[in-house]
Parts: structure tokens; sequence; C-alpha cells
């Protein structure tokens, strides 16, 4: 299950990158952080809007919602959804792992 964090009026979850995949896609959960794929090297950003792109999509959400607030550099990296409910992101992020298993 993905560990979802609420502060606030924002909430927060981990999510592994792996740049330069042949393709976008949610690949699902490993240790609490939800796996994605992006086709985006990680030059100058790129995987990164990549990334927020994707989970903006994936959630229905406008990207100017979600921020990397840590890990910029990193494959590991934590999310801030702006004006989010734990509960509610945590459902959307189960639903979409539900989803992916059928």
């Amino acid at each position: 299950m993905i560990a979802v964090r609420q502060a606030g009026a924002t909430a927060s979850f981990r999510v592994r990158l792996q740049p330069k995949a042949s393709r976008d896609a949610i690949m699902g959960e490993t240790d609490g952080a939800l796996r994605l794929r992006v086709s985006a090297p990680p030059v100058e950003g790129r995987a990164n809007e990549a990334c927020l792109r994707l989970l903006a999509k994936a959630l229905d959400l406008p990207v100017s919602r979600l921020e990397i607030v840590a890990g910029q550099q990193a494959r590991v990296k934590t999310i801030q959804v702006a004006d989010a409910s734990a509960d509610l992101l945590r459902t959307a992020l189960s639903n979409l792992l539900e989803h992916l298993h059928r």
C-alpha cells in the first residue's frame, strides 16, 4: 500500500521513477512508493516534468497542484498534492493500482 501523509491542506506520497523507459507508465507499488516509468531522460528536469504530467493525468488533477518537494535529482521522489485529502488520495491511488492488475 502506498503511504500517503497529510500536512495541513496538502497530502504527499513517494514515487520511484525510472527515466529513459520505452514508454510512460504506472508500474505498481514497491516499498510504499508508486513505481513510474517515463520515456524522458533525466536531463534539465525533463523526467521530473514527465513524472508530474503522468501523475496528473492518472489522478485527474491539474499539474499545477502537484509538486516534487524532495528527490529532484534522485529516483525516489516525494510528491506533494495541494488542496488534497490524504484519504481521497489514498483511495485514488488504490483504485489506480487495482486497475493495473485487471
